[in-house]
């Protein structure tokens, strides 16, 4: 119970109740001791006196005793009685003689009967002390025998007054008291202010804590004012201080050399002064470094806050538990339609439900999620329901102590739209150029379906009976070229389509399957073959087959052109174009193989870079590699060349398999 109490008090109150209570202790055993030694003594020195008393009148009066002459007795009893204090002192004294009569006192009034035979005392002892009244007082009465020889001739009472005594001892009481008093008021105050010195640091340290955990970091009583702070560190916060910076500098995030004044102007040496005066001085250092990295934290704060607000692109902060958008910024209101109450709240997968599967699964992944998942040309729907493209950024933060994605979009639907202007302009070139071999591409079936007819007119006319085996073969032909010509029509048709913005699963045989449809035989005429070796069991990519169609037909088309340049140069080589597909475990690829002139090297490093064309002014843009090596780009693959001057090129097209472009994003 005391000690629970005790627990509960201020450490200043501990302090000075503890020393108060030692002191105390200290001071009463003090007390009782010297009552004890000093009150004992006193008695003890006035019974000796009392005793010297008595055997100096024993002694001087010995002769008077033998003589019996009690005047000259009487006179010696007053004598010593009287002698300095001790009138006050020696209340009686008399003289007994061998009888027990009475023989001298020093009693102005009769002798008191109750002093009569009291006290005796015998020559075996050298005296005999007691207490004993007489007229209504009480005395120490010291009885002392006179001695002749061997033989007992008298008794000298002296009895000391016990009045006097006590006032003696009363006196000394009082003056212990008054010393012990004093003891105690002056302990009382130095514990006091000992308490005081000691606790009080202390309860200004808990004072300016809690300031802190208010957040309060102006009113500490040990720190001043932000007007008279004269540290550079503190306001310049990007200045590296020898003493805020060492955690920097041991972490190597900077190069900058640490700032160091001849005189700092909060930090102090904590060696100096006691151990509280230390504690002070480290806890002030702290504050100081709090207040500096709290302001660093706040201007940190500040621009990011001012970047999420002012950013020209939207963005998000998405929970990861709930799913839910929990802040975005106002670009995103401009763009998306949404108003700020209105995507608070909002799942996230309400913009772009597939793409906000993958996010989660990708930040669920504990070895991807430290990683930033970058994402290309994903659709996002507004909320009138429009799609767009946004090029998407996002990583994993902590947003009020929870787990959340920060999502950074960028709009690329006007990229996107002009990609495919672009991409759809550069096809309907590659149809007019190929537009001559076209129309003689489909003037065989049509001549093919000319003969026919006019063979079944001719024979109709003129009533000449045919086969019916003749007929048949004659029919069926004619239908063959117009299945021929209408394929050529629909590759046509579909090579001209302008190409969706939507991915799809696509088998690379296909789109060169339609390639190689639609320039094999246009390219005999010029003593191109175009060989293929396709593996059938190729995997899927995520791409668009009306762009892969683009790719492919600008690579064929170049590699017709150096073949033809290279027997222009009067080296007359039959043309070859091998076009390959095969696939490995990370990716699928397809390669398209000339024997054409060639590409030197300083002119491979710049095929892909827009407008660049090594052909004559007017055959040739330079845009079909560059838009091309833009749509490998696009779906994650890569583009690569490998040519020997005189010998030949490969371009090889290399696209992610479809499961692992999965996992990858």
């Amino acid at each position: 119970m005391i000690r629970s109490k005790f627990a509960q008090l201020s450490l200043k109150n501990k302090f000075f109740f503890s020393i108060l209570i030692v002191i105390l202790l200290i001071s009463g055993t003090i007390a009782l001791l010297a009552r004890w030694i000093l009150i004992s003594g006193l008695t003890q020195e006035l019974e000796m006196r009392g005793t010297a008393i008595a055997h100096s009148v024993a002694t001087r009066g010995t002769e008077y005793i033998l003589e019996n002459d009690t005047d000259h007795l009487l006179s010696v009893l007053f004598d010593e009685k009287q002698l300095y204090e001790r009138r006050n002192l020696v209340a009686y004294i008399y003289v007994e003689g061998k009888n027990g009569k009475v023989m001298s006192h020093t009693f102005t009034t009769p002798f008191p009967k109750r002093l009569k035979g009291i006290n005796p005392v015998t020559h075996k002892v050298e005296k005999s002390v007691e207490i004993v009244p007489f007229g209504g007082h009480e005395a120490y009465d010291i009885a002392v025998p006179i001695k002749e020889g061997i033989y007992q001739i008298g008794t000298v009472h002296v009895g000391l007054s016990k009045a006097h005594i006590d006032n003696l001892v009363g006196k000394l009481r009082a003056m212990f008291l008054g010393f012990i008093s004093a003891v105690i008021i002056i302990t009382f105050w130095v514990s006091h202010r000992l308490a005081k010195y000691i606790a009080d640091p202390v309860m200004t340290l808990t004072k300016i804590s809690d300031d802190l955990s208010r957040g309060n970091f102006s009113s500490s009583d040990l720190i001043n004012t932000e007007e008279q702070i004269a540290c550079p560190a503190f306001h310049d916060t990007d200045l590296p201080c020898w003493h805020f910076d060492e955690q920097r500098m041991g972490s190597g995030k900077t190069e900058a050399r640490p700032h160091r004044c001849k005189k700092c102007a909060f930090y102090n040496e904590p060696s100096d002064g006691d151990e509280v005066q230390q504690l002070t001085t480290s806890f002030r250092n702290m504050v100081w470094s709090i207040r500096l990295y709290r302001r660093r934290l706040q201007e940190s704060e500040n621009t990011y806050r001012s970047l999420f607000r002012s950013g020209p692109d939207p963005i998000f902060v998405v929970d990861v538990q709930t799913r839910k958008l929990v802040d975005a910024n106002p670009r995103t209101e401009e763009l998306y339609g949404y108003t700020r109450d209105e995507l608070v709240g909002m799942p996230y997968s309400v913009l772009g439900e597939e793409h906000a599967k993958e996010c989660f699964e990708y930040f669920g992944n504990d070895e991807l999620c430290a990683e930033a998942m970058k994402s290309a040309r994903i659709v996002h729907l507004r909320k009138d329901g429009i799609p767009m493209y946004v090029n998407l950024t996002a990583c994993l933060i902590s947003y009020r102590t929870r787990p959340a994605i920060i999502v950074a979009t960028t709009d690329v639907t006007d990229i996107v739209e002009k990609d495919a202007q672009l991409i759809q302009a550069s096809k309907m070139k590659s149809l007019g150029e190929m537009s001559t071999g076209v129309a003689h591409e489909l003037n065989q079936p049509l001549n093919a379906i000319r003969m026919g007819s006019d063979f079944l007119s001719m024979v109709h006319e003129q009533g000449i009976e045919i086969p019916p085996e003749q007929y048949v073969q004659v029919v069926t032909e004619i239908s063959t070229q117009v299945d021929r010509a209408s394929d050529i029509i629909n590759t046509l048709r579909s090579f001209g389509r302008k190409a969706d913005l939507l991915l799809e699963d696509v088998n690379l045989n296909e789109p060169v399957g339609s390639v190689v449809s639609l320039l094999s035989r246009q390219f005999l005429i010029e003593d191109v073959h175009i060989v293929t070796e396709l593996d059938s069991e190729l995997p899927y990519i995520t791409a668009q087959h009306n762009k892969l169609q683009q790719v492919l037909l600008n690579l064929v088309i170049n590699a017709r052109d150096a073949i033809v340049e290279r027997n222009e140069d009067g080296r007359d080589v039959r043309g070859r174009i091998l076009i390959r597909t095969e696939y490995d475990d990370d990716g699928v690829s397809v390669s398209v193989e000339d024997n054409g002139t060639g590409i030197p090297d300083h002119v491979a490093e710049k095929v892909f870079e827009p407008f660049f064309t090594t052909k004559a002014t007017g055959q040739g843009m330079g845009l079909g590699l560059a838009i091309s090596y833009g749509i490998v780009r696009e779906y994650g693959g890569e583009l690569s060349i490998l040519s020997t001057v005189g010998e030949g090129t490969c371009f090889t097209v290399r696209f992610p398999r479809q499961e692992v472009a999965r996992v990858a994003n």
